[in-house]
């Protein structure tokens, strides 16, 4: 039990005691193997690799540009219906606002007709009225003349007792229907 463990630290037996790529019985080597991977590496990125990724580079521009391209050709297709919308909906509203004039002055130009229309028969109707209503008057007129001698006759023979001369009665309403 006397026996001594060596620790992690400690170089095993019969092994190197350096990391492989820091030896120096290796390092030349080394250096040469890898010049030729940088070398063989740079050659094939150079001649595939980066061909490669300058055509897909060059292709994404190209698309960006036509992209960008019929994005402005879109804008001003865009921009032109909608001047063309404009445009037509300002002659629609110009042409409603001619029909609406046109509508409005045919309505008073017809009410114009009717009213006048209207106004020649109401007055038709008055002169025809204001003829009966003399006519009437007249009649009336001539009833209460008849009536006014009868009545005026009678009063007078009621009072008098004696009946008047039917001239003198007639001469007397007469009078007083002039006044």
């Amino acid at each position: 039990m006397a026996e001594k463990t060596s620790a992690h630290t400690e170089v095993p037996s019969g092994g190197h005691g350096h990391f492989p790529p820091f030896e120096r019985d290796t390092l030349g080597s080394q250096l040469f193997w890898f010049a030729i991977t940088f070398v063989a590496l740079y050659v094939l990125v150079a001649k595939y690799g980066l061909p490669r990724i300058g055509g897909i580079i060059d292709a994404r521009r190209g698309r960006i540009a036509s992209d960008l391209a019929a994005a402005n050709r879109f804008k001003d297709e865009a921009g032109a219906a909608m001047a063309a919308y404009e445009k037509a909906l300002a002659e629609a509203r110009t042409r409603a606002q001619l029909i609406a004039s046109e509508t409005r002055d045919k309505l008073n130009a017809e009410a114009e007709r009717t009213r006048k229309t209207l106004e020649d028969n109401l007055n038709s109707k008055l002169t025809e009225a204001e003829k009966t209503i003399a006519a009437t008057k007249s009649r009336a007129l001539e009833n209460v003349r008849g009536i006014a001698l009868d009545a005026a006759g009678a009063i007078v023979a009621r009072l008098t007792g004696v009946a008047p001369a039917e001239a003198a009665v007639a001469d007397a309403v007469d009078n007083v229907l002039k006044r």
